[in-house]
């Protein structure tokens, strides 16, 4: 049943990017020679037809091998870059038909000719030129973001204040990274600069958020020594994502997958990472302390594993609290309305989309339709969240406007 289903979503996929080519073409062919138009017709079309074939063809094998590879994110590369730049063309279409139909209509309505028919008045070449032309910024967009933006690291500095802070904490750094997807990497050289500017930052504590490969275990192995470089003073600590748990590939039996999860726990250890599976640690400094609670993956529509009462065991009321859990939505479902008062929750999983735009005026990604919080700093009744938008990519091997990131957190006491 599952089957059908997916092939019946891949025919609709198909026959909708037929609909967006030939709505294109409807500008394409304006701007053609009319000597030359038959063969700028057959080259459109042939071009069309193979792209559309090929990328039916890579959801078909998704849905057969039960997990994304490399070779498919080629393809899925493709259709994401056609899709948003086709978007683009047809959204000025759109608008120039309803001015030509508006126009006809009216014509029509105030001619004197009783016998004369309604028509469309001829698409006018100026707006073809104009809608190409603006589709070619996110086409540059996509075509930077699959080769550069992806690799193009930033840092993000935030200070929260809290009022119960304990004095020996008052300016005490946590650098984070988030969702490596191992699996999705082919320059490791990039990897290791990436993780270098992580260390480089000399934060007191550094944490992990979850999601550190695709599938499977081994997919880290060549980058182990790049992210084994990051240290912190106050101890390097982790989490597990819905990804880590190899739920989305298919596995020669149950012992199979159980093995390859023991190995990806025994990854982090050897990272030097302390992996915290639904338990807490105290951060001692100056003889005072906070609390590093970790919960394994929680989250709306995905795994929902975590057991945060169980990380919350033998921690006081008063204690300063900062959590470690993977999806956002669990802070919205759970954490933010706990009696026991999580001062700061640390999360990421969203990538923000991987797509977006962000700057001060602008701030929107497909992502918000999903997460009521995908990227960022978000605070509720002196409750505080920070999603970060990832270290590596999946599924789409790029980034546009929502670039890989490193976190440091400074908390100051108000």
């Amino acid at each position: 049943m599952r089957q059908v289903g997916g092939i019946i979503f891949i025919i609709i996929l198909m026959a909708v990017m037929f609909l967006m080519d030939w709505y294109v073409y409807q500008a394409v062919k304006t701007l053609l020679p009319d000597n030359n138009l038959v063969v700028g017709k057959i080259i459109y079309w042939t071009f069309a037809a193979g792209i559309g074939l090929w990328i039916g063809f890579t959801f078909f094998t998704i849905m057969r091998e039960g997990h994304i590879s490399t070779r498919s994110q080629l393809s899925l590369n493709l259709f994401l870059t056609l899709f948003v730049t086709q978007l683009t063309v047809i959204i000025f279409l759109f608008g120039e038909d309803i001015f030509r139909t508006l126009n006809a209509v009216y014509q029509y309505l105030t001619s004197t000719d009783t016998g004369k028919a309604a028509s469309l008045p001829s698409r006018r070449k100026f707006v073809s030129q104009i809608a190409i032309s603006i589709a070619a910024i996110p086409f540059t967009g996509f075509v930077y973001g699959i080769f550069k933006g992806k690799y193009d690291f930033r840092t993000i500095r935030k200070t929260v204040y809290f009022k119960d802070l304990p004095e020996a904490f008052d300016g005490f750094t946590i650098t984070q990274i988030s969702d490596i997807h191992a699996g999705s990497f082919t320059d490791y050289d990039a990897v290791k600069r990436g993780a270098g500017l992580a260390a480089a930052q000399g934060s007191d504590l550094f944490v992990f958020t979850g999601d550190l490969v695709n599938h499977k275990a081994d997919e880290i192995d060549p980058m182990m020594d790049s992210f084994a470089q990051i240290k912190a003073p106050y101890g390097q600590f982790s989490i597990l994502g819905n990804h880590d748990y190899g739920d989305y590939t298919s596995w020669p039996s149950r012992e199979a997958k159980q093995k390859n999860f023991q190995s990806l726990k025994e990854k982090h250890k050897k990272l030097g990472y302390e992996l915290l599976l639904d338990e807490s640690r105290l951060i001692e400094k100056d003889g005072q302390t906070i609390r590093l609670l970790g919960v394994e993956n929680w989250g709306v529509g995905f795994h929902a594993k975590g057991d945060l009462e169980k990380s919350l065991r033998d921690v006081g009321q008063n204690e300063f609290k900062i959590l470690l859990s993977h999806d956002p939505s669990h802070w919205d479902e759970q954490v933010k309305k706990h009696p026991k008062n999580i001062h700061l929750t640390l999360s990421g999983h969203t990538h923000g989309m991987q797509f977006g735009i962000e700057t001060p005026v602008i701030r929107w990604s497909p992502a918000q339709y999903r997460y009521p919080n995908w990227a960022g700093l978000a605070e509720e009744a002196g409750k505080f969240l920070y999603v970060n938008r990832g270290f590596g990519f999946h599924a789409f091997s790029g980034r546009v406007g929502i670039w890989p990131e490193i976190t440091v957190i400074e908390l100051r006491k108000a």
